[in-house]
C-alpha cells in the first residue's frame, strides 16, 4: 500500500493575465514547513497577499495556494507561460521580502516541471504527489 495522501486545504484557482492555449506550461510547486504554528500562519497569510497580485503578474497563468495546518505546511502551485515570468516573479521586491522574513525559520522545498499543455487535474495530481512525499 502506498503513502497516504495528506489532507490539504486548497484555494480556488486564481487566474493570471497569461492564457493557457495548447502551448507547454511551466508548473512550480512550493512547500514550506514552518518551525512553529505561528510562523506557519504568517507564511500562509503572506502567500494570500501575493495571490492578490496574480491578475497583474506577468507570465502567470494561475495559482492555487494549499495548506496542511496540522503539519505547519503551506505552499503554492503556480502555472506559468514561460520561465521568464517565473523568474520575474521570484525577483520581485514583495516576494523577496517574504523569503527573507522567513529564511531559516523552516524548511522550503520547490520543484518545477514542464507540461505539454495545461490540464488542471494533471497539474494538481503532480503537485499532490510532491506534497505527499516523505521528507
Amino acid at each position: 500500500m502506498g503513502t497516504p495522501r495528506p489532507r490539504v486545504l486548497r484555494s480556488r484557482w486564481k487566474s493570471g493575465p497569461a492564457i493557457a492555449l495548447d502551448d507547454p506550461v511551466l508548473v512550480a510547486v512550493t512547500d514550506f514547513t514552518a518551525d512553529g504554528h505561528g510562523r506557519s500562519l504568517a507564511v500562509a497569510l503572506a502567500g494570500m497577499r501575493l495571490r492578490r497580485t496574480w491578475p497583474s503578474t506577468s507570465g502567470a497563468i494561475g495559482v492555487w495556494l494549499w495548506a496542511d495546518p496540522l503539519r505547519r505546511r503551506s505552499g503554492s502551485v503556480s502555472v506559468w507561460a514561460d520561465e521568464r515570468g517565473l523568474k520575474e516573479f521570484t525577483g520581485r521586491p514583495d516576494h523577496a521580502r517574504i523569503v527573507r522574513a522567513h529564511r531559516g525559520r523552516g524548511e522550503l522545498r520547490s520543484a518545477r516541471r514542464e507540461f505539454e499543455e495545461f490540464d488542471p487535474d494533471a497539474v494538481w495530481a503532480y503537485a499532490l504527489d510532491l506534497i505527499a512525499e516523505e521528507r
